[in-house]
C-alpha cells in the first residue's frame, strides 16, 4: 500500500520553504538582516533485502529541513549621513547590552539616548572601548560606550605664539605697528596682548608686548609683559633675536589661573616670520596653540570604529572606540528578533576585539549596511519550492485514488 508520510514529509519540508522564502521577502529593507536558505535531508530507509550481487535494495521514507543557514555575505552598504549609523564591512558583530544581556547584531543604526549612551533602536547599550581623556585603552575590557552634549574639552593655556609680519622697511623714526592676539590662561580664559614695534632706524625696531591692566588685577595703562630689539640686514630677513623668545612670563593673572609662560615663535625653521621690506606694515597671519573649554558639536566614527569629537573650541578629541566581534562559526549563532544574535555552543564564545584586527571588518560611519536578500533569486527559489509543493500534493491525490481503486477491489 502506499505510504502517505512520504509526500507528507515533502509537503512540510516545502511548506517551511515558502515560509522561510516569505520572510527572506519580508525582510528585504531590513537593516543588516541576513537571507536565510533551506537544505533539505533525506530520511532513514527501509531495507528490503539485497540483490543477486549483494547489493542493498532500499525505500526511502521521505524528507525533512536538514538545516535552515544564513547566509552571511556582505550586504550593500548606504551612505546615510547620520553620524551614529555604522556599516560593518567584512566580518564580524557589533556588541550590545539590554539588562545585562549580551548579543550581537549587524544592523548599526544606532542612536543616542537621553543619557548620552549610544543605543540600537531597541534601546541596548553599544559596547565599545571608552576614552579617557581622549585616549582609547583596548587592552581594557568593554563597556557601554557614553558620547553626547556633555561631553566637554577642558581647556589649554597658550605655550606658543606665531606671528607672521612685515614691518615698512620705509618707515621713519618714531613710527609705529601694532597687532593683538588672543590667547588663553589655563582656565581657558581669553587675554588679548598686543605686539607693538616702534621703529628706532634703518633696519632697526624696538617691541613691547603688553596686556590690559585689568587682566592682572591692576589699574591704568597697559602692562609690559616683554619688550627689546629687533635688527633686519640688508635683505629684509631678521637676524637678531637669532633664536625664538622663550620664557615669555604673565603672572598675577586677576582671574586667578596658573602664570602664563610662552614661546614667541619668530622663526619657522630657519625662515623668519618677521621681514622688513618697502610696504605698509602687516600681519598676514597669527597663530597660538591655546584654547577654551569646548562643548561637542558632532562627532564621526573612523573605520577602525574609533568616535572622534568635534569641540566647539576647534578641538578634536576620541570619545570611545566600537568592537566588534566575531565566532568560531557563525552558523552556529541564534536568531532572537530584532536582528540579534545569541552564541551556542556550536558558534562558540565571541572573540571582541577592535574593527580591522584579528580578521574583523573595518567601520563605515554614516552608514548602514542593507540586507543581502536579492529579490530575482527569492522569487526563484518561490517558484521552486511552490512546485515541489504541487508535486507532493500529487502524489498525496494519486495514493488517494489507489486506496480508492484497491478498496474496490472487492466490489
Amino acid at each position: 500500500m502506499p505510504n502517505f508520510s512520504i509526500p507528507l514529509s515533502g509537503l512540510t519540508a516545502e511548506s517551511t520553504a515558502l515560509s522561510t522564502i516569505a520572510n527572506n521577502l519580508a525582510n528585504q529593507n531590513t537593516t543588516g538582516y541576513k537571507d536565510k536558505v533551506v537544505l533539505f535531508s533525506d530520511l532513514f530507509y527501509q531495507n528490503l533485502g539485497s540483490t543477486g550481487s549483494g547489493n542493498p535494495i532500499q525505500v526511502g521514507a521521505g524528507t525533512a529541513v536538514g538545516s535552515l543557514p544564513s547566509q552571511f555575505t556582505q550586504g550593500s552598504v548606504a551612505a546615510t549621513g547620520v553620524p551614529t549609523d555604522v556599516a560593518i564591512q567584512g566580518s564580524g558583530f557589533f556588541a550590545v547590552q539590554q539588562a545585562g544581556v549580551v548579543s550581537y547584531t549587524r544592523a548599526g543604526d544606532f542612536s543616542v539616548d537621553a543619557n548620552n549612551f549610544l543605543v540600537t533602536s531597541q534601546g541596548q547599550q553599544v559596547l565599545g572601548y571608552p576614552a579617557v581623556n581622549g585616549v582609547v585603552n583596548t587592552g581594557g575590557g568593554v563597556a557601554p560606550l557614553q558620547l553626547g552634549a556633555g561631553t566637554v574639552s577642558p581647556p589649554t593655556a597658550t605655550t606658543n605664539v606665531a606671528l607672521t609680519t612685515n614691518l615698512n622697511a620705509s618707515a621713519t623714526v618714531g613710527t609705529t605697528f601694532s597687532t593683538p592676539i588672543t590667547v588663553y590662561d589655563s582656565l581657558g580664559a581669553s587675554h588679548v596682548l598686543t605686539y607693538t614695534y616702534t621703529n628706532t632706524g634703518p633696519g632697526a625696531w624696538g617691541y613691547s608686548v603688553t596686556i590690559p591692566a585689568a587682566d592682572v588685577g591692576k589699574t591704568g595703562n597697559p602692562v609690559v609683559v616683554t619688550s627689546g630689539t629687533l635688527t633686519f640686514n640688508s635683505s629684509g630677513n631678521l637676524t637678531s633675536p637669532a633664536t625664538n623668545v622663550t620664557g615669555v612670563a604673565v603672572t598675577g593673572l586677576a582671574d586667578g589661573a596658573a602664570n602664563m609662560s610662552f614661546t614667541w615663535q619668530l622663526y619657522n625653521g630657519t625662515t623668519s616670520l618677521l621681514t622688513q621690506v618697502a610696504g605698509p606694515s602687516s600681519t598676514s597671519a597669527s597663530n597660538q596653540n591655546g584654547a577654551g573649554s569646548g562643548a561637542l558639536v558632532n562627532f564621526s566614527i573612523g573605520s577602525d570604529g574609533t568616535i572622534t569629537g568635534s569641540f566647539s573650541n576647534g578641538k578634536t578629541q576620541a570619545l570611545g572606540q566600537v568592537a566588534l566581534a566575531s565566532f568560531a562559526s557563525n552558523d552556529g549563532l541564534q536568531l532572537v528578533g530584532n536582528t540579534d544574535y545569541a552564541p551556542t555552543l556550536a558558534s562558540g564564545q565571541a572573540v571582541v576585539g577592535a574593527p580591522g584586527t584579528g580578521g574583523r571588518g573595518a567601520l563605515s560611519g554614516g552608514a548602514l549596511e542593507l540586507s543581502n536578500v536579492d529579490i530575482a533569486t527569492e522569487f526563484a527559489n518561490l517558484i521552486v519550492a511552490q512546485r515541489g509543493f504541487e508535486a507532493d500534493a500529487k502524489a498525496v491525490t494519486t495514493f488517494d485514488q489507489i486506496t480508492q481503486d484497491t478498496i474496490a477491489l472487492k466490489q
